[in-house]
């Protein structure tokens, strides 16, 4: 079962006549940049989630670009149950953002995670890489462990970076949070 999707446009009219608008991204993405209004229900938390916040209206689900609501439809669709009329927005908040739609940005929100960490191996890669040239090569051993730490991250899913990150000081506030059916 899949679900159809709206312009972004369209679906600024169905919400400004009651429609609810479901953010499906992680609470990282949403606390740094948010359609005003949407409800945060994470994708990875969604078999936990409440949807009795539906309340019989039309419900309007978005990710970043599209790609995770599209490809997650069925398991969205499965959710709804029927209970009412549910739709995805093309190319979520990026095209949201295109449409010259209103989006609210919050700077002081840390980067989402992914990002943290592609910045964090992409700088070790690149120090032990230089150091091992001008220092010793000994330091080339610091991109080889990055590698590996990214080879295994993509096989088993666990990014033992990503749970250091989540443990930063600028990343507590966002991750000690319920994440849940929240309001923008």
């Amino acid at each position: 079962m899949s679900l159809p999707s709206l312009s972004p446009e369209h679906a600024k009219r169905l919400l400004d006549r009651g429609a609810i608008l479901v953010d499906i991204r992680e609470v990282d993405e949403h606390a740094r940049e948010k359609i005003p209004g949407a409800k945060l229900m994470s994708l990875s938390k969604l078999d936990e989630a409440d949807l009795a916040l539906l309340e019989g209206r039309p419900v309007i689900f978005h990710c970043k670009s599209g790609a995770r609501t599209k490809g997650n439809a069925a398991r969205l669709a499965g959710k709804v149950g029927g209970a009412c009329e549910a739709f995805i927005v093309e190319g979520g908040i990026d095209g949201w953002k295109k449409a010259g739609l209103p989006v609210a940005v919050d700077r002081r929100q840390p980067l989402e995670l992914q990002r943290q960490v592609q910045i964090g191996a992409g700088s070790m890669a690149l120090f032990g890489t230089l150091l091992g040239f001008l220092v010793s090569p000994w330091f080339f051993a610091i991109p080889a462990f990055v590698g590996v730490g990214l080879m295994v991250a993509g096989i088993t899913g666990f990014c033992g970076m990503a749970r250091i990150l989540i443990k930063a000081p600028w990343n507590r506030a966002v991750y000690a949070q319920p994440n849940q059916a929240r309001s923008a």
